[in-house]
C-alpha cells in the first residue's frame, strides 16, 4: 500500500502532470477520483486541516457551480463552503496530493516534490 494519496481528474493537465511526477520519482500513489466518488464534508475538512487552508483557498473559481451559487459572496462560512464543495466535486482544486499527515495543491505539479 502507498504512503501517497492523490485526489485526481484524469481530464485535468496539471493532474495528470502531478500523477506522472510522483510516478517518474518511484511513487505508485492510490487514486482518489473525487469526481466519481466526491469526498464527503469530514473528508473535505480534514483535507483543509491538513493542507493549513481556509475553506475559500481550495475553491476553484472559474467553476459554474462557483458563479451559479454566488460563493464569491465573503460573508459566507467555512461550514457552507464544504458543504458546496461536498454537493459540487468541480469546485475542489486540484490536484490534493497527501502523504503521512501532510498535504498540498499540485498547482504547480513541482509543489509536491516537497512530500517526496
Amino acid at each position: 500500500m502507498s504512503n501517497f494519496i492523490i485526489y485526481h481528474n484524469p481530464r485535468c493537465s496539471k493532474s495528470r502532470q502531478t500523477l506522472q511526477l510522483l510516478e517518474d520519482n518511484g511513487i505508485t500513489p492510490d487514486i482518489i477520483l473525487y469526481l466519481d466518488k466526491p469526498p464527503t464534508e469530514m473528508e473535505i475538512k480534514t483535507l483543509l486541516a491538513t493542507l493549513g487552508i481556509p475553506a475559500r483557498a481550495l475553491l476553484r473559481r472559474g467553476e459554474d457551480a462557483y458563479k451559479d451559487n454566488q460563493l464569491n459572496n465573503p460573508d459566507l462560512s467555512d461550514g457552507y463552503l464544504v458543504a458546496m464543495m461536498a454537493v459540487h466535486p468541480k469546485l475542489i482544486e486540484r490536484p490534493i496530493v497527501v502523504k503521512d499527515g501532510a498535504a498540498i495543491i499540485g498547482r504547480p505539479p513541482e509543489n509536491v516534490l516537497t512530500l517526496i
